[in-house]
Protein backbone atom coordinates (compact mmCIF):
# COMPACT_ATOMS: atom_id res chain seq x y z
CA UNK A 1 0.00 0.00 0.00
CA UNK A 2 3.18 2.71 0.70
CA UNK A 3 4.62 1.76 -2.54
CA UNK A 4 1.45 2.66 -4.32
CA UNK A 5 1.20 5.72 -2.25
CA UNK A 6 4.81 6.64 -3.43
CA UNK A 7 4.16 6.19 -6.90
CA UNK A 8 1.06 8.37 -6.65
CA UNK A 9 3.29 10.76 -5.36
CA UNK A 10 5.65 10.67 -7.76
CA UNK A 11 3.32 10.51 -10.78
CA UNK A 12 1.89 13.64 -9.56
CA UNK A 13 4.95 15.36 -8.76
CA UNK A 14 5.96 14.45 -12.57
CA UNK A 15 2.63 16.04 -14.48
CA UNK A 16 2.64 18.72 -12.00
CA UNK A 17 6.34 19.48 -12.78
CA UNK A 18 6.72 18.98 -16.76
CA UNK A 19 3.85 21.12 -17.18
CA UNK A 20 3.81 25.22 -17.22
CA UNK A 21 1.22 28.06 -17.82
CA UNK A 22 1.17 28.15 -22.00
CA UNK A 23 2.86 31.12 -23.53
CA UNK A 24 1.06 33.61 -25.35
CA UNK A 25 2.18 32.46 -29.02
CA UNK A 26 1.90 28.98 -29.03
CA UNK A 27 1.55 27.37 -32.77
CA UNK A 28 -1.98 26.35 -32.20
CA UNK A 29 -2.84 29.57 -31.03
CA UNK A 30 -1.23 31.33 -33.96
CA UNK A 31 -2.77 29.37 -36.24
CA UNK A 32 -6.04 30.08 -34.84
CA UNK A 33 -5.86 34.02 -34.63
CA UNK A 34 -4.79 33.29 -38.72
CA UNK A 35 -8.10 31.22 -39.25
CA UNK A 36 -10.11 33.71 -37.55
CA UNK A 37 -8.35 36.38 -39.48
CA UNK A 38 -8.77 34.67 -42.97
CA UNK A 39 -12.37 33.95 -42.04
CA UNK A 40 -13.47 37.73 -41.53
CA UNK A 41 -11.71 39.18 -44.44
CA UNK A 42 -13.67 36.79 -46.43
CA UNK A 43 -17.16 37.72 -47.63
CA UNK A 44 -19.87 34.66 -46.94
CA UNK A 45 -21.60 35.77 -49.80
CA UNK A 46 -22.17 38.09 -52.84
CA UNK A 47 -23.55 40.89 -50.32
CA UNK A 48 -20.00 42.25 -49.39
CA UNK A 49 -21.13 43.85 -46.63
CA UNK A 50 -22.12 40.96 -44.85
CA UNK A 51 -19.45 40.13 -42.25
CA UNK A 52 -18.29 36.50 -40.78
CA UNK A 53 -17.60 36.87 -36.64
CA UNK A 54 -14.99 34.41 -35.78
CA UNK A 55 -14.64 32.85 -32.58
CA UNK A 56 -11.34 30.29 -31.01
CA UNK A 57 -12.93 27.45 -29.32
CA UNK A 58 -11.31 23.92 -28.63
CA UNK A 59 -8.53 23.21 -26.69
CA UNK A 60 -6.70 26.02 -28.07
CA UNK A 61 -9.29 28.41 -26.21
CA UNK A 62 -9.81 26.53 -23.14
CA UNK A 63 -6.23 25.55 -22.00
CA UNK A 64 -4.02 27.55 -20.59
CA UNK A 65 -1.95 25.38 -19.32
CA UNK A 66 0.94 23.42 -21.86
CA UNK A 67 2.14 19.77 -21.10
CA UNK A 68 4.72 17.52 -22.05
CA UNK A 69 2.71 15.50 -24.71
CA UNK A 70 0.94 18.01 -26.64
CA UNK A 71 -3.28 18.09 -26.08
CA UNK A 72 -4.26 20.08 -29.32
CA UNK A 73 -5.14 18.41 -31.93
CA UNK A 74 -6.98 20.85 -34.61
CA UNK A 75 -8.15 24.11 -34.55
CA UNK A 76 -11.48 24.41 -33.97
CA UNK A 77 -13.28 28.04 -35.26
CA UNK A 78 -17.18 29.13 -34.91
CA UNK A 79 -18.19 32.16 -37.21
CA UNK A 80 -21.92 33.70 -37.06
CA UNK A 81 -22.92 36.20 -39.27
CA UNK A 82 -23.96 39.82 -38.87
CA UNK A 83 -27.19 39.83 -40.47
CA UNK A 84 -28.60 36.23 -38.27
CA UNK A 85 -29.51 36.57 -35.02
CA UNK A 86 -31.54 33.87 -32.45
CA UNK A 87 -33.76 34.54 -29.56
CA UNK A 88 -35.19 32.48 -27.40
CA UNK A 89 -39.26 31.61 -28.42
CA UNK A 90 -41.31 34.49 -26.96
CA UNK A 91 -38.40 36.68 -25.89
CA UNK A 92 -39.16 40.45 -27.63
CA UNK A 93 -36.79 41.12 -30.12
CA UNK A 94 -33.68 43.30 -29.18
CA UNK A 95 -33.82 47.20 -29.31
CA UNK A 96 -29.90 47.08 -29.15
CA UNK A 97 -27.41 44.80 -30.19
CA UNK A 98 -23.74 45.10 -30.51
CA UNK A 99 -21.56 46.81 -32.91
CA UNK A 100 -20.61 43.90 -35.09
CA UNK A 101 -24.13 42.99 -36.12
CA UNK A 102 -25.25 44.96 -39.32
CA UNK A 103 -28.25 47.71 -39.80
CA UNK A 104 -30.43 45.03 -41.55
CA UNK A 105 -30.92 41.68 -39.17
CA UNK A 106 -32.63 38.40 -39.35
CA UNK A 107 -34.03 37.07 -36.13
CA UNK A 108 -35.27 33.90 -35.75
CA UNK A 109 -36.81 32.46 -32.88
CA UNK A 110 -35.56 29.22 -31.48
CA UNK A 111 -38.34 26.93 -31.10
CA UNK A 112 -37.60 23.47 -29.53
CA UNK A 113 -37.67 19.51 -31.19
CA UNK A 114 -39.12 17.15 -30.05
CA UNK A 115 -35.19 15.69 -28.93
CA UNK A 116 -33.43 17.46 -26.22
CA UNK A 117 -30.83 20.23 -27.44
CA UNK A 118 -31.86 19.81 -31.27
CA UNK A 119 -34.34 22.92 -32.20
CA UNK A 120 -35.60 24.93 -35.09
CA UNK A 121 -34.90 28.25 -36.52
CA UNK A 122 -38.31 29.75 -37.57
CA UNK A 123 -37.78 33.35 -39.12
CA UNK A 124 -39.64 36.22 -37.08
CA UNK A 125 -38.30 39.50 -36.93
CA UNK A 126 -36.37 42.01 -39.26
CA UNK A 127 -34.58 44.64 -37.01
CA UNK A 128 -33.91 48.21 -38.72
CA UNK A 129 -31.34 50.00 -36.94
CA UNK A 130 -31.96 53.81 -36.51
CA UNK A 131 -29.17 55.80 -37.48
CA UNK A 132 -30.45 58.73 -35.41
CA UNK A 133 -30.44 57.04 -31.77
CA UNK A 134 -28.13 53.62 -32.62
CA UNK A 135 -31.28 51.51 -31.72
CA UNK A 136 -33.25 48.88 -33.64
CA UNK A 137 -36.92 48.60 -34.78
CA UNK A 138 -38.49 45.38 -35.58
CA UNK A 139 -40.74 44.35 -38.46
CA UNK A 140 -42.44 40.95 -37.66
CA UNK A 141 -42.65 38.64 -40.53
CA UNK A 142 -46.02 37.44 -41.79
CA UNK A 143 -45.44 33.61 -42.85
CA UNK A 144 -43.68 31.17 -40.98
CA UNK A 145 -40.19 29.94 -42.59
CA UNK A 146 -37.60 27.49 -41.37
CA UNK A 147 -34.08 27.74 -41.35
CA UNK A 148 -32.07 25.31 -43.36
CA UNK A 149 -28.28 24.29 -42.73
CA UNK A 150 -26.79 23.38 -45.73
CA UNK A 151 -23.10 22.55 -46.41
CA UNK A 152 -21.45 23.04 -49.86
CA UNK A 153 -20.24 19.85 -51.73
CA UNK A 154 -16.96 21.50 -52.94
CA UNK A 155 -14.29 18.61 -52.27
CA UNK A 156 -11.81 21.25 -50.56
CA UNK A 157 -12.98 19.91 -47.28
CA UNK A 158 -14.98 17.17 -45.83
CA UNK A 159 -17.95 17.77 -43.20
CA UNK A 160 -17.72 15.98 -39.66
CA UNK A 161 -21.07 17.07 -37.74
CA UNK A 162 -21.80 20.30 -38.49
CA UNK A 163 -18.40 20.96 -39.17
CA UNK A 164 -16.59 21.62 -42.07
CA UNK A 165 -12.95 20.31 -41.95
CA UNK A 166 -10.08 21.91 -43.56
CA UNK A 167 -6.53 19.44 -44.05
CA UNK A 168 -3.04 20.81 -44.62
CA UNK A 169 -0.58 18.88 -44.47
CA UNK A 170 1.37 21.37 -43.43
CA UNK A 171 -0.49 22.98 -40.29
CA UNK A 172 -3.31 21.08 -38.09
CA UNK A 173 -6.63 20.77 -39.46
CA UNK A 174 -9.35 23.51 -38.81
CA UNK A 175 -13.09 22.31 -38.15
CA UNK A 176 -14.73 25.48 -38.98
CA UNK A 177 -18.58 25.28 -37.45
CA UNK A 178 -21.53 28.02 -38.82
CA UNK A 179 -23.70 29.03 -36.08
CA UNK A 180 -26.26 31.79 -35.47
CA UNK A 181 -25.76 33.73 -32.30
CA UNK A 182 -27.84 34.35 -29.02
CA UNK A 183 -27.35 36.63 -27.42
CA UNK A 184 -29.33 35.46 -24.30
CA UNK A 185 -29.27 32.65 -22.28
CA UNK A 186 -31.89 29.63 -23.94
CA UNK A 187 -34.25 28.64 -21.73
CA UNK A 188 -33.60 25.37 -22.64
CA UNK A 189 -30.97 25.39 -20.14
CA UNK A 190 -32.99 27.72 -18.03
CA UNK A 191 -32.39 25.73 -14.33
CA UNK A 192 -28.44 25.91 -15.39
CA UNK A 193 -27.38 28.88 -13.28
CA UNK A 194 -29.51 27.87 -9.94
CA UNK A 195 -28.66 24.38 -10.18
CA UNK A 196 -26.97 23.17 -6.63
CA UNK A 197 -23.19 22.70 -6.87
CA UNK A 198 -20.88 20.95 -4.63
CA UNK A 199 -17.84 22.30 -3.78
CA UNK A 200 -19.06 26.03 -4.84
CA UNK A 201 -17.77 25.60 -8.45
CA UNK A 202 -18.60 27.38 -10.35
CA UNK A 203 -18.89 30.50 -8.17
CA UNK A 204 -21.34 32.81 -8.66
CA UNK A 205 -19.63 35.23 -10.94
CA UNK A 206 -18.53 32.89 -13.28
CA UNK A 207 -22.18 31.23 -13.37
CA UNK A 208 -23.39 35.07 -14.69
CA UNK A 209 -20.18 35.49 -17.00
CA UNK A 210 -21.80 31.88 -18.77
CA UNK A 211 -25.23 32.98 -18.59
CA UNK A 212 -24.44 36.54 -20.15
CA UNK A 213 -22.58 35.13 -22.65
CA UNK A 214 -25.61 33.20 -24.19
CA UNK A 215 -25.01 30.60 -26.50
CA UNK A 216 -24.89 29.34 -30.27
CA UNK A 217 -27.29 27.30 -32.56
CA UNK A 218 -24.85 25.29 -34.82
CA UNK A 219 -26.63 23.08 -38.35
CA UNK A 220 -26.12 19.85 -37.45
CA UNK A 221 -29.70 17.36 -37.06
CA UNK A 222 -30.13 14.63 -34.27
CA UNK A 223 -28.74 11.16 -35.50
CA UNK A 224 -32.20 9.76 -35.55
CA UNK A 225 -33.68 12.71 -37.77
CA UNK A 226 -30.84 12.79 -40.53
CA UNK A 227 -31.98 10.76 -43.19
CA UNK A 228 -35.56 12.42 -42.87
CA UNK A 229 -36.63 15.20 -45.82
CA UNK A 230 -37.31 17.73 -43.56
CA UNK A 231 -35.75 17.31 -40.31
CA UNK A 232 -32.30 16.45 -41.41
CA UNK A 233 -31.92 19.76 -42.98
CA UNK A 234 -34.00 22.22 -40.75
CA UNK A 235 -32.89 20.79 -37.52
CA UNK A 236 -30.46 22.53 -35.24
CA UNK A 237 -28.19 22.13 -31.81
CA UNK A 238 -27.97 24.03 -29.11
CA UNK A 239 -23.93 25.24 -28.38
CA UNK A 240 -22.80 25.99 -25.54
CA UNK A 241 -18.79 25.98 -26.76
CA UNK A 242 -18.88 29.84 -25.03
CA UNK A 243 -20.09 28.30 -21.36
CA UNK A 244 -17.30 25.78 -21.92
CA UNK A 245 -14.59 28.37 -22.65
CA UNK A 246 -15.33 30.15 -19.51
CA UNK A 247 -15.47 27.33 -16.84
CA UNK A 248 -12.65 25.16 -18.28
CA UNK A 249 -10.47 28.43 -18.12
CA UNK A 250 -11.73 29.14 -14.45
CA UNK A 251 -10.55 25.42 -13.69
CA UNK A 252 -7.03 25.64 -11.21
CA UNK A 253 -3.86 24.42 -12.98
CA UNK A 254 -3.74 21.11 -11.59
CA UNK A 255 -7.32 20.46 -12.78
CA UNK A 256 -6.27 21.64 -16.27
CA UNK A 257 -3.68 19.48 -16.30
CA UNK A 258 -6.05 16.10 -15.15
CA UNK A 259 -8.14 16.89 -18.09
CA UNK A 260 -5.61 17.38 -20.24
CA UNK A 261 -3.67 14.26 -20.11
CA UNK A 262 -7.01 12.04 -20.02
CA UNK A 263 -7.53 13.60 -23.23
CA UNK A 264 -4.26 12.41 -24.59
Amino acid sequence: MNDELVVEEIVTKFLLNTCRLRPQLTWPAVQAALCCCNRATLPPSVNLEVAAIPLTTGSVAEFYIEPMIEHVGDVDLMYHLSTQLAIPQGHPPPTQLPDEFHNYVKVFEIIDSHLPGYVYLELHYLLTECVDDVTYNAVEYDREWYARHVFDDSSEFVVHGPARVFQDPRALSVDSVYCVRCLEWPSQAADWPTLHRNYDWPDAATVDRVVSNGCDVVGVAHRQCRQHKVMGKHQWRLSFSRAEIVLINSWMPVQQIVTSFHEN
